[in-house]
């Protein structure tokens, strides 16, 4: 439904550090960079870019966003990635049955405390 979802964060330098290490457990890396005058934007994703980050003032209070993960074991290795980058445990890798049976996340807050998850549906 979406084709990418953008966010604007407060450092983009330590952003995008952040999100380099947090989301390579899922396959997904910086694809592009851009400058534009003294705004700065980096596009992540697998085959394209459909998650951006922007140089400017983070939403607040912040989002959530969303990483689809093949299995339980990377919803780990991101969670595990994530906070040694920096980022805050918002909720430990896990089963949440008040979602679905089979919904096993995990939550982090980004250095602008966005809420970013990686979840697999499998059981």
């Amino acid at each position: 439904m979406l084709d990418h979802v953008g966010i604007s964060v407060s450092d983009f330098a330590r952003s995008k550090g952040f999100y380099e290490a947090a989301l390579a457990p899922l396959g997904i890396t910086c694809l592009m960079t851009v400058a534009a005058g003294e705004d700065s934007f980096a596009g992540f994703g697998r085959e394209r870019p459909q998650f951006w980050i922007g140089s400017g003032q983070a939403q607040a209070p912040g989002v959530h966003v969303a990483f689809s993960s093949p299995d339980r074991k990377t919803v780990d290795a991101f969670h595990a990635a994530a906070v040694a980058a920096g980022g805050k445990d918002n909720g430990a890798p896990g089963l949440r049955p008040h979602y679905h049976p089979d919904y096993y996340g995990a939550f982090v807050l980004d250095p602008d405390g966005h809420n970013i998850e990686a979840v697999c549906h499998l059981p």
